[in-house]
């Protein structure tokens, strides 16, 4: 076993069986214990760790019981390789729901048998899902290149299978109206505003939300490396989230937590968030709040930088669609004047 570093790795306990061998658990507070799995310092241990920190558990999997050439060997040999290591926690979370849906059903079939024919097939079968159509495209579309370069397989059979169109409009975006009708019912000093305001004055995804706490803030500066891209972001913390940080509740490590004052999972914000947005009659979710965010900063002149360094977006493609669309409204304003020359 590698040596363990001082100090010890944050929330993580170390136990001794009586058989004399070691178990690592992490557990936050009073809360459940996880179990770690993996030697300590491998890939998986470590997998395993940050998985737990965000209260999810991954199950032990079964050495050898899928047949070598098999669909679900190939996906085995995938969950070894860096490239799935490479993913982000968020996208490998993702991605195994699928992989394992996918072993359920076609996990048997020899590597020969998943041909172009059953992609398209799969594809059709969540004709009334587009967006879980298209992650499954792109999860074997990862999955068969890596196989590629590993010489574990010969042929991609996901070439030439389109994805469905993503929507125009996606997540609702709020309105300012929206904004205000959620304000007025949910007042500064409750979690209900913290969090809309916490989403609104960062534009973080929830993922990251739920996880931005006092030591993220350094001189009024809020720094964290985002859960779904890796990329850091720096994030000035603007007079209206400072008071209602301030006016509160918040939670020992995190702004945003449960009413016990500990952290939650997004997934759990997610549910909570909803619920509140009934409650004050809006049908906002937190993305839509984070497109409100973008469509304000776009309105307000920020340019296609300033927006991929607030967002963590790169490329310049998702922030130009926001400094497009505030850039029309402002040219149609112009000609619309010109038409009474």
């Amino acid at each position: 076993m590698l040596d363990m570093p001082r100090p010890r790795p944050p929330l993580l306990l170390r136990e001794i069986t009586r058989h004399g061998r070691t178990s690592w658990y992490v557990r936050r507070g009073d809360g459940p214990r996880i179990r770690v799995l993996g030697e300590y310092g491998s890939p998986e241990f470590w997998e395993s760790y940050q998985a737990a920190l965000q209260g999810e558990r991954i199950e032990p999997r079964k050495a050898g019981a899928a047949k070598s050439g098999t669909l679900a060997w190939l996906v085995d040999q995938y969950r070894r390789s860096a490239d799935w290591a490479a993913l982000s926690p968020a996208t490998r979370k993702q991605r195994e729901g699928i992989l394992r849906g996918v072993c359920k059903t076609a996990g048997n079939e020899l590597l020969q048998a998943i041909t172009r024919k059953a992609i398209v097939a799969a594809r059709d079968r969540r004709k009334d899902r587009p967006a879980a159509a298209r992650h499954m495209i792109e999860t074997m579309r990862g999955l068969f290149k890596w196989a590629i370069e590993a010489e574990l397989a010969d042929i991609d059979p996901t070439l030439g299978v389109r994805s469905p169109r993503k929507s125009s409009s996606g997540f609702h975006r709020w309105t300012d109206e929206e904004i205000a009708r959620y304000e007025q019912r949910w007042p500064l000093g409750t979690r209900q505003r913290l969090a809309l305001d916490l989403l609104l004055y960062t534009g973080l995804r929830r993922g990251d939300a739920v996880r931005v706490g006092r030591p993220h803030v350094k001189d009024g500066v809020m720094t964290i490396r985002t859960e779904k891209t890796g990329e850091v972001v720096t994030i000035p913390t603007v007079a209206p989230l400072v008071e209602s940080i301030a006016a509160g509740p918040i939670g020992e490590l995190t702004f945003i937590a449960g009413e016990n004052g500990r952290p939650l999972t997004k997934e759990g914000f997610g549910n909570l968030f909803r619920e509140w947005c009934r409650e004050a009659g809006v049908p906002g979710t937190a993305h839509g709040l984070r497109k409100a965010a973008a469509t304000r900063a776009a309105n307000n002149r920020a340019t296609v930088a300033e927006l991929e360094a607030l967002f963590g977006w790169r490329g310049g493609g998702m922030a130009s669609l926001y400094t497009r669309e505030a850039d029309r409204a402002r040219l149609s304003k112009g000609a619309a004047k010109k038409l009474l020359d």
